[in-house]
């Protein structure tokens, strides 16, 4: 038996790592959500004032053949009285991951699908080449209550470059769209394991919204665990992710869209334009880090879109983004992810800026650089299509 002592409490949430150590440490995150782990720790469930809290150890089902609700053991942990007369405003089942790594395990999404504050989305994308089609694919197979998110939808219409960032009003509109508020914990997956789910993590980071995570192998690895998957989608599903794209248009035309229920506040830290990239040239106040091959990196083989110079940015690195990726699905380690970029020239301390050729692999950059601890990286959003189909932007190669 465990128990808190009792006393006078100011923060809100107090919370074990180790229940099954009788040395485990309380630790405390003031004004912080429900302490948790993603790898299906401990929760402490907490409601108001006056409150008694319970532990919450969450047991993986053997039977990865269901999406099930998971086992779960509870250990009495005593009574706490807080002399504060407020409300948490937190829903008492409600499980925040851990803020430090930004991806989930399958393991982790099946024990917590069944919470209502937690959303899934597939935010599946593909190039041009692969010839596939997302939302179909969305529609055939997806994890059990999955919302879509639509990459090429869900943007600037304003701008002749591809799936370019929207303004607060449109991504507020869309996420309301989808049924998504604030207070919910997102968890963000694609159909090749990690790609374009990154794009969207960031997304929703760049408007403010910190309890969004990828997760880790996507789609294939979800299947490969053997958890359920379904075939059909409801038109209620079909209606709010028709009503996302919809809106974003609606609010570029100056219509209205009505009251949103998910508040976008933008951080605009996280993104790059194409006048900061060129100021940085001679300033070097940040790293560039360039996602894309090597091979176009170096201007050896041409672009695959039309019209577009190869080459790089002056004075920017290389870090391939299927190389922070085992076996393009999953987040390598911590070590070795500082390994990649090390060994790339990338000086971790310094501030960092992610490029590709879109802006969508740059944001597996921001990714796993979030799980070194960067979680300030921003994101060139133009990308090598807006800097390599201008003439007058500089371009390096391999030779210089």
């Amino acid at each position: 038996m465990y128990s808190i002592s009792s006393g006078v409490f100011y923060g809100v949430c107090s919370c074990f790592r180790n229940l099954a150590s009788a040395s485990s440490q309380l630790s405390c995150a003031f004004g912080s959500p429900n302490c948790f782990s993603p790898k299906g720790g401990l929760t402490i469930n907490r409601l108001h004032a006056n409150l008694t809290v319970s532990a919450t150890q969450t047991q993986f089902s053997r039977n990865t053949s269901s999406c099930r609700r998971p086992t779960l053991a509870r250990a009495s942990i005593g009574q706490v009285v807080l002399v504060a007369n407020f409300s948490t405003g937190i829903p008492n089942n409600m499980s925040i991951p851990n803020e430090v790594d930004p991806v989930v395990s399958s393991e982790w999404l099946h024990s917590h699908l069944s919470n209502p504050n937690v959303k899934v989305i597939d935010a599946s994308w593909y190039m041009p080449g692969d010839n596939r089609n997302p939302f179909e694919e969305y529609k055939s197979c997806h994890v059990p209550g999955a919302l879509f998110f639509d990459v090429d939808g869900v943007v600037d219409p304003t701008t002749s470059l591809p799936h370019m960032l929207p303004n607060e009003t449109a991504f507020a509109a869309a996420v309301s769209a989808l049924g998504i508020q604030n207070s919910d914990t997102v968890v963000v997956y694609d159909g090749k394991g990690i790609f374009s789910a990154a794009r969207v993590w960031w997304m929703f980071r760049t408007f403010g919204h910190k309890d969004i995570f990828v997760l880790d192998g996507g789609l294939p690895d979800w299947r490969a665990k053997g958890y359920n998957v379904e075939s059909s989608t409801s038109l209620d599903l079909l209606s709010k992710i028709s009503k996302a794209s919809e809106v974003v248009k609606k609010t570029y035309k100056g219509e209205q869209v009505g009251a949103s229920s998910f508040r976008a506040v933008y951080q605009p830290d996280l993104v790059w334009s194409l006048e900061q990239v060129q100021a940085n040239i001679n300033d070097a106040n940040r790293v560039l880090v360039d996602a894309r091959s090597k091979a176009r990196f170096e201007g050896t083989v041409p672009e695959p879109r039309k019209g577009i110079r190869g080459g790089h940015v002056p004075g920017s690195k290389c870090v391939p983004f299927n190389e922070v990726l085992r076996d393009g699905k999953t987040l390598l380690e911590k070590e070795v992810l500082r390994s990649k970029f090390e060994d790339a020239g990338v000086p971790l301390l310094s501030p960092i800026v992610a490029s590709c050729g879109t802006g969508v692999t740059a944001c597996i950059l921001a990714l796993a650089l979030h799980r070194l601890g960067k979680n300030d990286v921003a994101v060139y959003d133009g990308s090598w299509t807006e800097w390599g189909g201008l003439s007058e932007t500089p371009v390096a190669t391999h030779s210089g």
